[in-house]
């Protein structure tokens, strides 16, 4: 099985490394792109980064590794690339995963399915401290990082987003995640299990919960793969 790990925002393709290591002791195949502008690309990123840009980086790394049957996992602003990318080139994907993920329908865009609250928090940062085109990264709480560990190995390492990806919608032409059978992974941090199933696991079946925090490939990487693992052998249960 072959695993696609997207980061989100302001993160980088080094964010799924303690992920990578229990997927590939298993014996998995896995790739872990970083997009446009971020992360060792960061010196790429412009105003003209936006959301296509992103969809693009992707696809080109699944045509160019010539991978199909792909477990695609997109995690929280990534969810919005993997959909897209699901769309463009159904046939190479064998299943979305979304991680504590956006998942947006035909027409919308990441600022879309996003509380009022956070957009304009999100559009304040772009404008008052990005030159109306980067969002800074958010705070080390914000990302549910607790342990000093997590934090100084993530915060330094975080650069500012394209804020041009937040705002384009995508253009589906299948329902979102395309023909593929789709999991949501909603991190609940410290709230009881199944009191709030999040509106962006929306018509997604194969639904499950982690005790952890919004960054949860730092915070609990062998659970994010334990779930991972599940896809290539067995049918998805209840976590």
């Amino acid at each position: 099985m072959t695993f696609v790990l997207i980061h989100g925002a302001w993160h980088g393709g080094w964010c799924w490394k303690r992920v990578c290591h229990v997927l590939t002791a298993a014996g998995a195949a896995v790739h872990t792109p970083t997009l446009t502008g971020l992360g060792e690309r960061a010196h790429l990123a412009s105003p003209d980064v936006g959301l296509a840009t992103h969809v693009q980086d992707v696809v080109n790394v699944l045509a160019c590794e010539e991978l199909a049957e792909v477990v695609l996992v997109g995690h929280s602003y990534a969810g919005v690339v993997v959909t897209a990318v699901a769309d463009r080139v159904p046939d190479r994907i064998a299943r979305l995963v979304y991680l504590d993920a956006v998942v947006p329908r035909d027409g919308e865009c990441l600022l879309d399915r996003v509380s009022p609250e956070f957009r304009r928090r999100i559009d304040a940062l772009a404008r008052d401290e990005g030159d109306g085109w980067l969002v800074p990264p958010l705070s080390a709480e914000r990302l549910g990082l607790v342990a000093d560990a997590d934090i100084d190995w993530v915060m330094p390492k975080l650069v500012p987003h394209p804020y041009r990806t937040f705002r384009e919608p995508v253009a589906l032409s299948f329902p979102p995640g395309g023909t593929a059978p789709r999991t949501y992974i909603n991190c609940i941090g410290t709230q009881p299990r199944g009191s709030a199933r999040t509106p962006q696991a929306d018509g997604i079946d194969d639904y499950h919960e982690l005790a952890t925090g919004h960054d949860a490939m730092v915070t609990a990487p062998d659970d994010v793969a334990h779930l991972l693992l599940r896809a290539i052998h067995d049918p998805w249960g209840d976590a």
